[in-house]
């Protein structure tokens, strides 16, 4: 399970001191949970961003509290693309989340490979209903069932790991 290390701000109209600091001014949230300010290590974030995307459960440790929770939200830069804030959704115990994962296409469709067709990937995500434990990174999908040109893949074709809606 991925962590991120938290601090709890004080003074949240001061954001370009938090991030000259090397931190990230963030926000978690829930519906037992109030909404608390927060500061993450911008490096750390970036880490557990890549790793986590907005479908894995993180752990957010603020002392000796912990939060398990969802990326909900990340503002980016628009030049750069830097992350510049974060919304945590703090998940509550016992409840399944929706969440949108994405589809990974694998495979070599031999549509694609031998009759000169095109591949157009109309969904680049699906949603999911899920323990949050269950949720994965990503879903994959194989493109090799795509023999003939007229051939699609639905999104009720996808197989579902147990206890998915």
């Amino acid at each position: 399970m991925l962590s991120l290390t938290v601090e709890k701000r004080a003074d949240v109209g001061k954001l370009d001191a938090v991030r000259a600091a090397g931190l990230m001014p963030a926000v978690f949230y829930g519906p037992k949970e109030a909404s608390t300010s927060i500061s993450i290590p911008m490096a750390e974030f970036k880490k557990v961003w890549k790793k986590a995307g907005e479908s894995s459960v993180i752990i957010l440790k603020d002392g000796a509290t912990e939060h398990e929770a969802l990326i909900h939200e990340v503002d980016k830069h628009p030049l750069t693309g830097e992350p510049r804030h974060a919304d945590f959704y703090v998940i509550e115990k016992g409840k399944k989340v929706t969440v949108n994962v994405p589809l990974i296409y694998a495979g070599v469709s031999p549509a694609v490979k031998d009759k000169g067709g095109i591949l157009v990937k109309v969904h680049r995500e699906v949603e999911v209903e899920a323990a949050p434990r269950d949720l994965p990174h990503e879903l994959t999908v194989d493109i090799a069932k795509l023999i003939e040109l007229n051939d699609v893949i639905h999104a009720k074709d996808i197989v579902l790991p147990k206890g998915w809606i």
